[in-house]
């Protein structure tokens, strides 16, 4: 007995079973010409023919090529090339989260085909800040950039260098380290410079990056807010872009994930004001939950904690990497942290605890203390948890399960929706119509956001005198141009790839769109399995087919519908097999696997993936 074929999915151009039939009819694809599939001929093997859009065409001397590749149509993945006289720098290299869209993958990374095609014109990599989101895809593309140089300040560099751990089989990263009181340029090539500025975001050393060219600055805001009281910012807000009155911005990119929230932000200092104000009313333990790169915001909670004579307990695993990030930079006294195993030894108003989980995560610290599972806490009536996060679209559902086990122990529950114990590191409309009046660009080009965040940015721009024809809103892979010594700003009809690059365990790559409709289906709709014996002598069935079923219907439940089906079975095998030599078992595997999905789609309006597996005797 010997495995002929089987199948992994439902094909789309299946063959229809017929009565008679002695071999699989020509496919209509295969008789088309190669010139009408748009495929051409090399060593008598096809090949795709490119388009004309396809074919990028080089950068003409003195113009100034901008390639957003990533982080323009989507909230991740942040990557922009700038291009001139024969040389690169790529601002950000960030990975995007998955959600129920992308089952199976881990991250999602920029196409960077259209760099590893210049690999050898790429002069720097320059980083924003910390955040994965700006450099959590360093480990899986660096080398396909040809590890370049990569500037950045201090803490980011720390950051990188903590998640390079996990991927000890990579060269050593050539890091460029920009002091904090460097006010001066750095010439990366004859033509560009770099220079970094300094702007509020949640996270240590977060900078805005200026590249300097030939006919004026390409400025990236990277992620920034404006840290305001009751709207007005701060002095040291004002300080920070005086420095911009009287540069030529030739170009401005600007985060634009707030865009849509009118006003300001509350103020960092109002949030950690009325998280003091909780911690020191506590009566029992504190448990601050939030997300492990809120760093500057940790910091602060661990100065509350000493404030009050607490002790700290650090949970989750990001957590714990960063706070060993900040205890390498001495940037907060961490003597009173503690281990979770020794939270015992003090009594419980003495405890603050810093965790992840705040998403709902389902193995996270917070969500095993809320369900009972976890191996240190209990959590009583006289516990304080607060939510110092906002909720990230897609998470609600989970969110909502937390509280729901959180609120069964009686602790006291907070969350930004009822006090303000949490502002988001990206600023809300006002904030950014004040950067916009604090930098005198000429040319606009939106980043970071949704294609509606980055219509609704360019929108303000236009508002604000922007005109019209100075406002371009990118795609991942858009071309764009300052041509004529900087006094055009145009868009190619030409893209640069920009099909998703995904994570998959130890494989980065392309994802196919069958592979995650398939690994959909099986998740909404199962999978419907036929093992089938054929007597080659005869083209029958040795004996009734076998079905097994994952994720469809209950067999024991359902022995009516499986009687049905293996008749149907039988009947779609042999009217290919019967009087068929030899035995086409790649057709007869098509032909039962279109019948038994269309009738198993009648009977029950599911579409499970339906594998026939035939075996010869």
């Amino acid at each position: 007995m010997n495995p002929i074929t089987a199948s992994g999915g439902t094909p789309q151009n299946a063959v229809a079973p017929a009565p008679t039939r002695t071999h699989a009819p020509r496919s209509p694809l295969m008789s088309r010409s190669l010139k009408q599939r748009g495929m051409r001929r090399d060593n008598d093997r096809p090949i795709p023919m490119k388009k004309p859009h396809d074919i990028i065409p080089p950068l003409a001397p003195g113009n100034i090529r901008i390639v957003p590749l990533g982080g323009v149509e989507e909230v991740g993945r942040n990557m922009t090339a700038i291009e001139y006289g024969g040389d690169i720098i790529v601002v950000d290299c960030g990975i995007q989260f998955t959600d129920a869209e992308t089952p199976g993958v881990d991250y999602i990374l920029a196409n960077t085909k259209y760099l590893e095609d210049r690999v050898n014109m790429i002069r720097a990599l320059v980083i924003t800040h910390g955040h994965l989101d700006h450099i959590g895809a360093i480990p899986y593309l660096i080398t396909r950039l040809g590890n370049p140089p990569i500037y950045t300040r201090e803490f980011g560099a720390l950051m990188i260098k903590k998640r390079q751990e996990e991927f000890p089989h990579l060269p050593p990263l050539n890091f460029r380290i920009v002091e904090t009181a460097d006010k001066a340029s750095i010439p990366i090539t004859p033509n560009l410079k770099v220079r970094f500025f300094g702007l509020t975001h949640s996270i240590p050393d977060s900078t805005g990056i200026i590249i300097e060219t030939p006919f004026g600055d390409i400025v990236n805001t990277g992620d920034v807010r404006v840290e305001n009281e009751d709207g007005v910012p701060v002095e040291k807000e004002v300080e920070q872009y005086k420095m911009f009155k009287d540069r030529n911005v030739l170009l401005f990119t600007m985060d634009s994930t707030g865009i849509e929230k009118p006003g300001f932000s509350p103020s960092e200092a109002h949030i950690l004001k009325n998280i003091d104000k909780i911690v020191a009313e506590a009566p029992g333990r504190v448990v601050i939950a939030t997300f492990a790169s809120q760093v500057e915001r940790i910091i602060e909670f661990i100065n509350t904690a000493r404030r009050y004579g607490k002790k700290v307990v650090i949970e989750g695993r990001s957590m714990r990497n960063n706070v060993d990030i900040i205890k390498h930079l001495n940037l907060v006294d961490t003597s009173g942290v503690i281990g979770i195993e020794d939270i015992t030894k003090f009594p419980e108003n003495k405890i603050l605890m810093i965790a992840t989980g705040a998403q709902g995560e389902e193995f996270a610290a917070l969500m095993r203390m809320s369900n009972n599972t976890h191996k240190f806490i209990k959590l009583n009536r006289t516990d304080t948890i607060i939510l110092s996060s906002s909720v990230i679209p897609g998470n609600e559902r989970a969110i909502a399960k937390l509280k729901d086990n959180l609120f069964r122990h009686d602790s006291r529950i907070i969350t930004y929706l009822d006090s303000d114990v949490h502002t988001s590191g990206h600023g809300k409309r006002g904030e950014l119509e004040w950067v916009h009046k604090q930098i005198p660009y000429k040319f606009f080009m939106p980043v970071h956001g949704h294609h509606y965040m980055l219509k609704q940015h360019a929108e303000l721009a236009r508002s604000l005198g922007t005109p019209a024809e100075n406002i371009i809103v990118p795609d991942n892979g858009s071309i764009i141009e300052i041509r004529d010594g900087g006094k055009t700003f145009i868009k190619l009809s030409e893209k640069a790839p920009s099909g998703d690059v995904v994570v998959e365990g130890f494989n980065v790559g392309d994802v196919s769109e069958v592979l995650i409709r398939d690994r959909k289906m099986l998740a909404e709709d199962g999978m419907f399995v036929i093992i089938a014996m054929v007597n080659t002598q005869t083209g029958r069935l040795k004996k009734s087919p076998d079905i097994i079923s994952r994720g469809f219907i209950y067999l024991r439940e359902s022995q009516e519908l499986l009687n049905e089906a293996r008749h149907i079975i039988k009947r779609s095998i042999e009217s290919t097999t019967v009087g068929m030599n030899p035995i086409n078992f790649d057709y007869a595997k098509n032909a039962v696997n279109e019948d038994i999905s269309r009738w198993l789609f009648q009977k029950t309006a599911k579409k499970p993936i339906v594998i026939p597996v035939i075996l010869s005797v």
